[in-house]
């Protein structure tokens, strides 16, 4: 079956409100809502990967014309589009992935209303697709 990723970002949604602002109960329910979609897809076999990660003041990025690294500052913090958290779905359809991303994007923001937050979907690669390189 097709692998996918669902890419969560920073950008808001519905709410501009950063989550370190909403109220207790409103992070609860967040945090309970991606708990149990997480418990769904494991129980069904589809969620192979799914990570939060660190904001963009712990991003470095990483060059290097083979010797030592050279190492600086990440992302910009002025941009809302870093990389905040994945998931990655192993499914019998685009559309299935579709799916499960809809529900990501319908994590309850503050007041328990649906932040709609874009998530982007993209094919994991597989061996058919490095068929035409050799």
């Amino acid at each position: 079956m097709p692998r996918y990723i669902l890419i969560v970002d920073h950008r808001p949604g519905t709410s501009e409100t950063p989550m370190d602002e909403w109220k207790p109960d409103d992070v609860r329910a967040h945090m309970d809502y991606y708990g149990a979609l997480r418990q769904e897809l494991l129980d069904s076999g589809e969620l192979v990967d799914q990570h939060a990660l660190t904001g963009p003041g712990f991003a470095r990025e990483v060059t290097s014309d083979g010797g030592p690294p050279v190492v600086t500052d990440g992302v910009f913090p002025e941009s809302k589009e870093f990389l905040a958290g994945f998931q990655i779905v192993d499914v019998v359809s685009e559309q299935r992935a579709f799916a499960i991303a809809a529900r990501v994007s319908a994590v309850p923001g503050p007041g328990g209303v649906p932040l709609e937050q874009p998530i982007g979907v993209r094919r994991v690669m597989d061996e058919s697709d490095f068929e035409a390189f050799q």
